[in-house]
C-alpha cells in the first residue's frame, strides 16, 4: 500500500500506545472506519520533529487539539465530556461550524432533552448535581497566560477578575487556578496584589464541582468549566471567543456591563442545549451508530472514506 494511502495519528505517548493496542474507543473507531474504506493506519508522537516528518509524508493525518500542518489534515478533539467527540479541520473552537451555527430549540426535541440532560448529569456526576444551590459567589475558573490578552480574548484574565469586582458589588469572587498550568511569579503577584485590594477576593486551585454546585455563576475567558457549568444550571458569562456561546452572556457582543446586568436574570434551556450541542452536533462514541457518524464526519471533510 502507498504512503499516500496511510493516515497517521499524531499522538503523545501514552496515547499512541492505547491507540496502538485498541485500548482508546474513539481512536479505535476511527481507525476502524479508515481501515474498512482501504486506507492504512500509523502512528507517531506529537512533537515538532513529528510535526516536520508530516508535513513530507504524503499521506493524511490526525492530530489531537492540535493545527494540522497541511490541508491532508484533520484535528480531533474531545467536546467537554467523554465520550462526545469533534474531528475538525482546525484547531481553534471558535472556527468551528458548530460555533457559527445558531441554537434553535424545538419543542419536539424536549423530552428527548430532558432525557439527555438527566442521564447524563447522573452518569457524568453522580449525585453531585442533587446538591446544587446557590451561596452568594462568583466562580472564576482561570486557564494560563493571566497577564496576557491574546486574539481571542476580551482582556486579559487579571482584567477579567477586576471586571467581576467592578461590575458585581456584593457576592464574593473565587477565583481558582488551573491544576495543570504553572503559574510564573509575575502572575501569581498580581493575583497577591488584587487579594490584597479586595477583601471579597479569594484564590484556591482546583475543585470545579465544589465551587460549581454552590456558585450564583460563572465568569471565565472560554474555560471547559463554564460548559460543565451548563449540567449544574449555572448561568455563564464568557470574556473570550468559545464553540459553547450560544447560551452564555457574551462580553465581546454585548459588552461587560450589560452582561453582568442580564446574568441575574439569565435562565437558559440547559437541557436543550446540551443535548444540541453533545448528542446533535458532535460524535457520541458511546452510541452503536458512532462509526456511521464518523464516516459522515470524514467525508464532509473530503476524506475518501
Amino acid at each position: 500500500m502507498s504512503a499516500r494511502e496511510t493516515v497517521t495519528f499524531y499522538l503523545h505517548p501514552k496515547l499512541r500506545r492505547r491507540a496502538e493496542n485498541g485500548n482508546h474507543n474513539f481512536l479505535t473507531k476511527i481507525s476502524d472506519v479508515l481501515t474498512g474504506a482501504g486506507l492504512q493506519v500509523g502512528y507517531d508522537n506529537d512533537d515538532t520533529a513529528a510535526r516536520l516528518r508530516a508535513r513530507a509524508r504524503p499521506g493524511r493525518s490526525l492530530f489531537l487539539m492540535q493545527e494540522p500542518v497541511n490541508a491532508r489534515g484533520l484535528t480531533f478533539r474531545k467536546t467537554y465530556v467523554y465520550p462526545f467527540w469533534h474531528i475538525e479541520k482546525q484547531a481553534a473552537r471558535w472556527d468551528w461550524p458548530v460555533a457559527q451555527e445558531p441554537y434553535v430549540a424545538l419543542a419536539d426535541d424536549a423530552p428527548k432533552a430532558a432525557n439527555f440532560y438527566r442521564f447524563w448529569r447522573q452518569r457524568l456526576f453522580d449525585d453531585e448535581t442533587l446538591e446544587i444551590r446557590r451561596d452568594g459567589f462568583v466562580y472564576v475558573p482561570l486557564q494560563s497566560q493571566l497577564l496576557r490578552k491574546r486574539s481571542f480574548q476580551t482582556c486579559s484574565p487579571i482584567e477579567m477578575i477586576e471586571a467581576v469586582l467592578k461590575h458585581d458589588t456584593t457576592r464574593q469572587v473565587m477565583v481558582t487556578l488551573h491544576p495543570e498550568e504553572t503559574y510564573s511569579a509575575e502572575e501569581q503577584n498580581a493575583l497577591e496584589a488584587l487579594m490584597v485590594k479586595y477583601d471579597r477576593l479569594y484564590l484556591q486551585v482546583g475543585e470545579m464541582n465544589r465551587y460549581l454546585k454552590t456558585c450564583d455563576y460563572v465568569v471565565t475567558q472560554n474555560s471547559s468549566a463554564g460548559f460543565i457549568g451548563y449540567f449544574f444550571g449555572k448561568p455563564l458569562i464568557l470574556f473570550a471567543k468559545s464553540d459553547m456561546h450560544h447560551i452564555a452572556l457574551n462580553v465581546e457582543q454585548m459588552g461587560q456591563r450589560l452582561a453582568f446586568e442580564a446574568i441575574e436574570n439569565h435562565k437558559p434551556d440547559y437541557a436543550g442545549y446540551l443535548h444540541w450541542f453533545l448528542q446533535q452536533r458532535a460524535i457520541n462514541a458511546g452510541r452503536p451508530e458512532a462509526t456511521t457518524a464518523i464516516r459522515d464526519v470524514l467525508r464532509g471533510h473530503d476524506w475518501p472514506v
